[in-house]
């Protein structure tokens, strides 16, 4: 595909809507839509690369409190036309119909690829992917299966949505500052991974999100992986303006 002249694709991650509480979530999602007000008049396509919500569960006839600004803009950005893209990450794999029916988003459950003008994209959550991490991936695996989810959605909601916020808490109580440090180029998982999906296949760009901290790694002369970042600390995006993949900051 080719961009349209002064067209854009852009890219964020990691907002994790919801926490630490009401108040500073409220506040980040404001900045979220500004962002997006900001980017709507030259967007081509915009992609949301997980984890926007830190815990997100759709019942039949129920979804989690709250978030209603972030939804109306979504809305409004596809009643103009411009294509928003949906990752699910782990904080938010329960992610169903809800955002395609209502919102006219696209929900991406795993890695994809896309090229415009002649740049090849590697885009996906990151969640899973690269060496160890064993425990994690049989979790995943567990969560994503049919009958977990239809366990989940036997608990009300009152319960459920209470329950996954209090453990997500405590999981991040119990983490701390880990995301934060940079392991050094030989062990991140993700550039690992890029590297090792580079020798099979050449990409351009390597987008995950997921890992949290802002990183821009040269895998080839040709080849960079770019972590997004996340929303909490860094307020950075991915711009693609045509010609080069660029991390961004928003106010600030």
């Amino acid at each position: 595909m080719t961009l349209p002249e002064g067209k854009k694709i852009y890219f964020a991650s990691d907002f994790h809507l919801g926490v630490p509480n009401a108040e500073s979530s409220l506040e980040r999602e404001r900045k979220v839509v500004r962002w997006l007000t900001s980017i709507e008049e030259d967007a081509h396509e915009i992609f949301l690369v997980g984890d926007i919500f830190d815990f997100w569960f759709e019942y039949k006839h129920a979804i989690p409190k709250g978030f209603v600004r972030l939804q109306g803009k979504i809305a409004q950005l596809t009643d103009r036309g411009i294509p928003v893209h949906f990752f699910t990450g782990n904080h938010d794999m329960w992610m169903f119909d809800y955002f395609p029916k209502e919102l006219g988003v696209s929900v991406n459950r795993s890695n994809i690829e896309r090229t415009w003008n002649g740049k090849t994209f590697f885009i996906g959550h990151g969640d899973g992917l690269g060496p160890g991490d064993k425990w994690y991936k049989f979790m995943k695996k567990c969560f994503e299966a049919r009958w977990t989810r239809w366990c989940f959605a036997r608990l009300h909601p009152n319960f459920g949505i209470g329950m996954a916020n209090f453990w997500s808490r405590k999981s991040r109580a119990a983490t701390g500052d880990t995301d934060s440090k940079f392991l050094g180029e030989e062990n991140e998982w993700l550039v690992i991974y890029s590297k090792e999906q580079l020798q099979e296949k050449h990409r351009d760009y390597f987008v995950f999100g997921h890992r949290h901290l802002p990183m821009d790694i040269r895998l080839s002369e040709t080849s960079r992986y770019i972590n997004l970042g996340e929303w909490i600390h860094y307020t950075t995006y991915g711009v693609f303006d045509g010609e080069e993949l660029l991390l961004e900051k928003f106010e600030g």
